[in-house]
């Protein structure tokens, strides 16, 4: 698959070996390439305005979390929204080389429908409202809508760029990760109007969290190995920091359940990274497996399931113990990638991002309970519907 014009000139810079470790394809890394990925450290920018209060008040329009030491008590299983509660339960996994969404009855493990979509699909993204599933055609610069109710596809949007989505809290704004553009870009949840750009300095913004009060979300910068801290409300970058490894590639970024730290995946490092968003110091490295990439939370709060996509593996984090108590490794190897969790909390499905195929794990157990073909590059696959009552985006961040 060849690019974009606008992406081409990016394409020369780039470096095989990073193109081919990190999250996206050859065709999307390329233009982030051109980035200094050994250059020296910026120093930290601290959020002054937040740092000096202790709790501040939560984003403007936000609904406040159910419970302030479990930021995901509204995901439990059998919480399901009245939006969704009719859907029929799917997986929907975008494969960015074969242009299309393979959709698979979980009951079955069998794909009952392929849907085409635009050029290199990369995450299936559940909007705010749940009403609606966005994928994100990175390549096609557009956006697809699947209607959850009856798995079609509908309306496409043109956006450039959109390697990756995620929405304020308060639900007023649609965040496009626009890596290779090198861009936040605010959007209106439901039309999709630009309302404003963020430039950024790093390279391959992909990934990103919200705090619990939902005023500053962390994002990683995939390509330079930085981290950024963005003001929600003022859709301004207050902080940005090199992390301290050569050649670091942070991935997914996800929060604790009491809301006080950020783990981040780490593809080089081999682990999470461990921070304190709020005052947004220099992590700490815990190491989980070769090509750590994806995080999710289990449906009691007390695990987070960490993928391993370079040694087929599945690491266990115990949020209480702080510590990993378990690593499941996928028979026959495998490249687990991105997912989440089944409604019940009993499977994790993860996307076999090189191998072409969706494993279901079963939690209790770390078993592999099947293993699915599907088109070419499966990558960020949603698990829909989910407990929660609005989402965050991804493949399904619910509060």
């Amino acid at each position: 698959m060849l690019p974009s014009t606008k992406r081409t000139a990016a394409l020369l810079g780039g470096v095989l070996i990073a193109v081919l470790a990190g999250c996206g394809t050859p065709a999307e890394k390329g233009k982030a390439e051109a980035a200094d990925t050994e250059a020296a450290a910026p120093p930290v920018v601290p959020d002054n305005a937040t740092s000096k209060r202790a709790t501040p008040p939560g984003l403007a329009g936000m609904p406040p979390v159910l419970d302030p030491k479990d930021v995901y008590a509204a995901d439990r299983a059998g919480m399901m929204s009245p939006v969704v509660k009719n859907f029929p339960a799917r997986v929907y996994v975008p494969n960015t080389k074969s242009n299309t969404v393979s959709v698979i009855d979980p009951k079955t493990y069998k794909v009952i429908e392929t849907i085409p979509v635009g050029h290199q699909p990369q995450h299936v993204v559940p909007s705010w409202d749940l009403k609606t599933l966005w994928v994100n055609n990175d390549l096609g610069d557009s956006l697809t809508a699947i209607d959850p109710a009856t798995g079609k596809a509908g309306r496409t949007v043109a956006v450039s760029d959109p390697y990756n989505l995620y929405f304020t809290p308060n639900g007023k704004y649609a965040i496009v990760m626009a890596s290779m553009d090198r861009q936040l870009v605010f959007r209106d949840a439901h039309t999709m109007k630009k309302a404003r750009t963020v430039p950024v300095d790093c390279a391959g913004v992909n990934h990103a969290d919200f705090s619990t009060d939902g005023r500053y979300f962390i994002v990683s910068c995939e390509f330079s190995g930085e981290l950024l801290k963005v003001d929600t409300a003022r859709m301004k970058v207050v902080g940005r920091q090199k992390l301290p490894l050569k050649g670091a590639m942070p991935q997914d970024v996800k929060l604790s359940p009491d809301g006080g730290t950020f783990y981040v995946a780490d593809m080089i490092a081999n682990g999470i990274w461990v921070l304190d968003g709020q005052k947004f110091t220099g992590p700490k490295l815990l190491r989980t497996g070769k090509g750590a990439h994806g995080l999710y939370v289990s449906r009691d709060s007390e695990e987070m399931y960490v993928t391993n996509r370079g040694e087929g593996s599945i690491s266990i984090f115990d949020f209480a113990k702080k510590k990993l108590t378990k690593k499941w490794h996928l028979p026959n190897g495998g490249s687990p990638d991105m997912g989440g969790v089944s409604a019940d909390g009993k499977v994790l499905w993860l996307s076999g991002r090189y191998n072409a195929e969706v494993y279901a794990i079963d939690t209790a157990t770390g078993k592999q309970l099947a293993r699915i073909p599907v088109g070419n590059g499966p990558h960020g696959l949603a698990v829909y519907p989910q407990p929660g009552r609005y989402s965050l985006g991804h493949t399904g961040v619910f509060r």
